[in-house]
């Protein structure tokens, strides 16, 4: 048991657990550790790709809050995603790129446990919303009569609503039972983020329930939500291949093609980290899947929902004043 406070910072004379059995007051978020010429290059690369997701995201949010023609259930969803990415990306990358230019790459116990609870927070509240899109499309072209007068903006809002709700409350209980682990030391965390599958090996004390606990409802929010998506693209495909006209066809398929890329990227990654525990994945698979998932796909979203969409691109020519969007 740990018997009193002591900040535990040299990499050094972290590797084995501190003589006076102390409690932990910060964790060395070790990252990618290189060579200082490729840190810094890293670090460039890293920023440019941030600097792009938030222009791009931001972009997207304010072509549809300026043409009034987007003002659409399926719009208003994809303006809060894009929101959802500017966060997504804010919980974890400044930290992130303040490492590669630090020499201790420090952070401090609550600092630490706030980064994982948001960064987790906010991925399950993409989850949410990813199969609130889907649920909109589903009923978009499997009950186009009835679309109107069931997806209404009052409707729209309160699932954006219940998706914060329940992302931001799934999480609370697993982050505070792990924050009540005892951690005496050592405390660098062979990561990019604060993740449960390191802070668990760092506990002085096992505990295999919360564990169980923690994995168990990533796996539930994961393949719950993927499921639920799964079934309204096989529902959506069975109602498309009855379309006689091709160029509906064409249409249908365009307005899902942008959200299954969408998905096929997010759920990928995730699935590979969360799902599969006990796999024993490597240190440098879980950086890379997590940057996939965390910088790779934010980035990506503003080009395929604005490149796979007429609409949307004909709205970013009008608002940008530009032809050069083809």
């Amino acid at each position: 048991m740990c018997v009193s406070p002591l900040q535990i910072t040299d990499p050094m004379n972290s590797s084995k657990p501190d003589s006076s059995s102390a409690f932990v007051s910060e964790f060395i978020l070790l990252g990618f550790s290189f060579e200082w010429e490729v840190q810094i290059l890293l670090f460039s690369l890293f920023t440019t790709t941030h600097v792009l997701t938030m222009t791009g995201n931001g972009a997207i949010i304010c072509v549809l809050w300026c043409d009034q023609r987007l003002h659409t259930p399926m719009y208003m969803f994809l303006g809060n995603f894009c929101f959802l990415e500017i966060c997504y990306v804010s919980s974890t990358v400044p930290k992130m790129l303040a490492n590669f230019l630090s020499e201790t790459k420090t952070i401090s116990f609550a600092g630490c446990f706030l980064q994982f609870y948001f960064f987790f927070s906010l991925g399950t509240y993409k989850c949410f919303l990813l199969a609130a899109m889907a649920f909109d499309r589903y009923l978009a072209i499997c009950r186009p009569l009835y679309y109107p007068n069931i997806m209404m903006r009052h409707l729209c809002a309160k699932l954006v609503i219940v998706c914060w709700v329940c992302g931001f409350l799934c999480f609370l209980v697993p982050v505070v039972l792990i924050a009540q682990m005892p951690f005496c030391g050592p405390n660098i965390i062979d990561h990019v983020v604060c993740d449960p599958g390191p802070l668990f090996a760092l506990a002085s004390a096992s505990a295999p329930t919360t564990q169980l606990d923690c994995y168990t409802l990533s796996s539930l929010v994961i393949f719950g939500n993927f499921l639920f998506i799964l079934g309204s693209y096989i529902l959506v495909l069975l109602a498309v291949l009855r379309v006689p006209s091709a160029t509906r066809r064409h249409k249908a398929f365009s307005t899902r093609g942008s959200h299954l890329a969408v998905v096929s990227l997010f759920y990928g990654s995730l699935m590979v980290m969360y799902v599969s525990p006990g796999l024993g994945h490597s240190a440098g698979m879980q950086k890379v899947a997590t940057l996939f998932y965390a910088m790779v796909t934010p980035l990506f979203n503003p080009l395929i929902y604005s490149l796979w969409n007429k609409e949307m691109k004909a709205a970013l020519r009008k608002v940008l004043g530009s032809s050069n969007i083809n």
